[in-house]
């Protein structure tokens, strides 16, 4: 009659040691993978961070919304210089354009009837207050907006769809960076995620902790345009009960099964 073969508790033991060391050096605990982690369950308060104002650098593409008493003077602002459609569409009842330029590689930025506007190092508001100053002699009443068109920001690394994203909103945090990257993967490094800027024509490299609450209050939690998030990978893995590596355990025991039939 066959009789299976009796395993010697050593070996068993060897065994059961083996896969508990392939199995937890390799996961990750819940806590490793989760953001805003705080032992309190109550309502925590943050104070809001501050956002410094963008200022203007060579490349960047504005939009300028000239509105004005005069309908058809206003509209020469609609020329040949803008990058994207002349024309976009009334936004007042007494006639507006809304136009695309970009800042040289000097800083300047070149517009109809105003001419060749240095802009370097100016904030939004401040370039409007210099093309509305600029045009006091040649519009009735011009009132200017400006807004920044190339707001990207890149996220790269463990995240689900890494890329370039636009955004349009005046405030993007780094959760919201993420979000258009479809989240951090299972292997991504969330206590080590690295920010980099550029600032004053200087890059800088900053290392963040997501998972700590005291991120809401960072001077990292809005991003600018133009930075780059970057999400370094774990060491490990985190293993669910659809991931659990059972070609690997399986394995492990049948090598260990076989280095004890043959040094027997």
């Amino acid at each position: 009659m066959f009789s299976y073969p009796k395993i010697r508790p050593d070996l068993f033991c060897f065994v059961l040691w083996v896969i508990g060391s392939s199995f937890f050096s390799s996961c990750l605990t819940q806590r490793q993978v989760e953001y805003l982690q705080d032992k309190s369950s109550t309502v925590i308060y943050f104070e809001q961070p501050g956002i410094e104002v963008y200022r203007l650098q060579p490349n960047d593409d504005v939009l300028i919304q000239i509105s004005s008493l005069d309908d058809l003077s206003s509209n020469v602002f609609a020329g040949t210089n803008a990058q994207q459609s002349p024309q976009v569409g009334a936004m007042q009842a007494y006639g507006a354009s809304l136009v695309a330029y970009t800042v040289d590689k000097h800083g300047f930025l070149h517009l109809p009837v105003v001419g060749r506007l240095n802009v370097l190092d100016l904030s939004l508001n401040e370039v409007g207050a210099a093309v509305e100053e600029a045009l006091q002699n040649v519009l009735n009443q011009p009132v200017v907006t400006v807004k920044l068109v190339n707001r990207y920001v890149s996220v790269l690394g463990e995240v689900q769809t890494p890329g370039h994203f636009p955004y349009a909103q005046e405030k993007l945090t780094i959760y919201d960076a993420l979000g258009l990257a479809g989240d951090i993967t299972h292997y991504g490094d969330r206590r080590e995620v690295i920010l980099t800027r550029n600032e004053g024509g200087k890059n800088s490299r900053i290392c963040i902790d997501l998972t700590q609450s005291e991120m809401l209050s960072s001077e990292y939690y809005y991003l600018r345009p133009n930075d780059m998030v970057y999400v370094k990978p774990m060491r490990r893995r985190f293993w669910g009960l659809r991931e659990f590596p059972y070609a690997v355990i399986l394995s492990t025991i049948t090598t260990g099964l076989l280095i004890y039939n043959v040094s027997r």
